[in-house]
């Protein structure tokens, strides 16, 4: 699949986005862990192939702390997030809005960070999304996720059209923010670089990007934290994890032992969600 098609469609959806309800699909009975899937080994597999992933376009899927709720995006209709949560061991669908950025949680589950902005847990729901402020919330930023550790520091990408978009980063100083800067140039190599996810004790660092000699349009990589606090060099995750075709927008779960990720399937735009054991973390790690 064209990356630039991708990344064209994906910004048609947030400047389009219509209120319209995604109520037209019916879901199976879903019991226990991890929306009642049997957990994938070292190779990638689809996620809930058949009931998520499925025809059309699931992107961006995300269980959230306490692993009691799983959302994802869909464009059947609009570009829409259904979110689940499971009660009594049954998941159930629970809420769905406009898609207004791709979702990545606080690590205690008090905040949805979308993009330029992000919304608060209120009771048994979700406040209005709120903008996090002019820092971050220009309009010449083309912001398609925000990710965010525990220390607060915000990682983010700045997509363009041209593919030559590059990750930032944000600290918190002394409960000051500071002015994002961009990361190093062995994370900015590529093109169309995007979708960052820090961990939450910032101890690595993924992404995706196209670069010459991976194994399909994009590929994700990884880059650990060094002794002196700087970020190593980009390490592309490998065949367990990338195909010959587009891989992009990973997540690990707040457990700590998935990643879940987008895999483009077909030049028809048929976009599944995948997982893997977050063990390969691990594995690729430099010794």
């Amino acid at each position: 699949m064209n990356r630039i098609y991708i990344f064209i469609a994906l910004l048609l959806f947030i400047l389009t986005m219509s209120s319209s309800s995604y109520s037209h699909d019916e879901f199976p009975k879903l019991e226990g862990p991890y929306m009642g899937q049997k957990p994938p080994g070292m190779v990638a597999e689809p996620f809930a192939l058949g009931i998520i992933s499925k025809e059309g376009w699931e992107l961006e899927g995300v269980f959230a702390p306490g692993m009691k709720e799983f959302y994802f995006t869909t464009n059947r209709k609009s570009a829409t997030v259904i979110g689940f949560r499971q009660q009594n061991n049954v998941w159930k669908k629970y809420i769905e809005f406009p898609r207004s950025g791709e979702i990545v949680f606080s690590q205690d589950g008090k905040r949805m960070y979308m993009a330029k902005g992000y919304k608060d847990r209120i009771g048994d729901g979700w406040s209005e999304r709120k903008s996090l402020g002019p820092m971050i919330d220009r309009k010449d930023w083309h912001i398609m996720r925000l990710s965010a550790s525990t220390k607060g520091t915000y990682v983010f990408d700045e997509a363009t059209r041209e593919g030559d978009g590059v990750l930032r980063y944000s600290r918190l100083i002394n409960g000051e923010r500071e002015e994002p800067k961009p990361l190093n140039k062995a994370i900015n190599a590529g093109k169309w670089t995007a979708h960052p996810f820090i961990a939450p004790d910032e101890s690595y660092l993924i992404w995706d990007s196209e670069v010459e000699g991976g194994f399909g349009g994009s590929d994700l990589f990884i880059s650990y934290r060094q002794k002196d606090g700087s970020w190593g060099p980009a390490i592309n995750m490998g065949d367990k994890v990338n195909s010959d075709k587009e891989d992009f927008y990973a997540s690990v779960t707040p457990d700590g032992k998935y990643i879940l990720f987008n895999r483009g399937m077909d030049d028809k735009g048929n976009i599944d969600i995948y997982w893997v054991d977050a063990q390969i973390i691990e594995t690729l790690k430099p010794q």
